[in-house]
């Protein structure tokens, strides 16, 4: 009896699912599909960071066609990968996953984060060539070819980052060897997910007619100065009401913007609150929902940047010119020397997310409209 155990399919410990719906054997399989190149990405960071790096895998499926590619990240990321048809395997960042690096054998492996534990892991995970940042003996992360130390410098001085012209896209496709192409973010949404937007909409009164325009208040936990401030919100709510007679406004949010979000709808109670407890895919098939959003630098950036959403995005302490909208949206960012200085806590006044009115950002909605 053959047995193909370089197929995509192969199980080991239990029969494929061809097997099963059709009870065929390995050697008459007309789904035999073998594997020659197996990728290993490891990607820790923020969700947010792990989605945007999702550009990266319509290259390497282009690249290399019959490869099998696995990404290791942590628990709060894996809801991401889900219906993402270039991904073979997510594995969860624990230690079973460690074993099981360093007993895979892998063609490429890659590693685009300079953290010391994603450097750990690339370092100890077998394989041939490996791209991005490792980990020397001597206790340091250091990069691994010539692509990456770009990258390299913009995390360690404030200089390099802000005189940077490329966006991270380009940067990684080009430190992993990849044409430097406008591959898409990706995050697909399955039919539950759909029907539970559609459902959400028929609850409140949104029609496929409506002009739908999103505002998530919230930037995350670490960079709370990337927020825009409350009164430019409400500002802005003001002003679409005004001039945009009958369109349907969404505030998003997590836990973290519960008592802004509840402030908002106190001020204007039209407003449509999509919650601030959704699961990761639920937020993102809610984002659906919308024609524009207006945030800041974050996850619900990137993941309407994926849904093909047109974005209004408001820059303040971290690159605006990293991030890509795919030519549809628009950056808004305040005229100041020290915008991308990366800070936790800032002392100037106005601040550069102050300095944002609404009446720009109402402009450049009415620009994407």
């Amino acid at each position: 009896m053959i047995i193909y155990q370089d197929c995509r399919y192969i199980r080991w410990d239990k029969p494929c699912k061809f097997h099963k719906e059709y009870g065929v054997h390995c050697e008459s399989c007309k789904y035999y599909d073998k594997i020659d190149f197996r990728i290993l990405i490891i990607k820790l960071d923020a969700p947010s960071d792990v989605l945007r790096t999702t550009c990266i895998l319509q290259g390497l499926r282009e690249e290399y066609r019959n490869s099998h590619i696995t990404w290791l990240t942590r628990r709060e990321s894996l809801p991401l990968f889900k219906n993402n048809p270039f991904i073979d395997n997510v594995l969860e960042y624990s230690t079973g996953s460690f074993i099981q690096i360093q007993s895979e054998p892998y063609d490429f492996v890659i590693n685009p984060d300079a953290s010391p534990k994603s450097a750990i892991l690339v370092t100890i995970a077998r394989g041939k060539i490996k791209r991005g940042f490792g980990y020397n003996e001597k206790g340091y992360v250091y990069p691994f070819n010539k692509e990456a130390q770009k990258w390299f410098k913009m995390g360690l001085f404030d200089s390099v980052k802000k005189a940077n012209t490329e966006t991270y896209q380009r940067i990684i496709l080009n430190m992993i060897g990849l044409r430097p192409l406008n591959y898409e973010i990706i995050f697909n949404l399955d039919s539950n997910e759909r029907e539970f937007a559609k459902n959400f909409a028929s609850k409140h009164g949104i029609s496929k007619m409506d002009v739908v325009i999103g505002l998530n208040t919230g930037a995350g936990g670490r960079w709370q100065n990337k927020k825009w401030t409350i009164d430019g919100y409400l500002g802005l709510i003001r002003l679409i009401k005004k001039e945009l007679k009958g369109c349907k406004i969404l505030l998003y949010g997590g836990p973290e913007e519960i008592e802004r979000n509840r402030y908002l709808i106190e001020q204007e109670n039209s407003l449509i609150d999509t919650g601030c407890h959704n699961t990761l895919r639920q937020f993102g098939a809610l984002l659906d929902l919308c024609h524009i959003l207006i945030t800041g630098d974050t996850l619900a950036l990137h993941m309407a940047v994926a849904l093909k959403k047109k974005v209004i995005a408001l820059f303040g302490p971290t690159s605006h010119t990293e991030i890509a909208l795919y030519g549809r949206g628009k950056k808004i960012f305040a005229d100041m020397d020290c915008l991308c200085c990366y800070r936790e806590s800032c002392c100037i006044k106005p601040s550069c997310m102050e300095m944002i009115t609404p009446q720009q950002v109402f402009s450049a909605i009415k620009e994407v409209l």
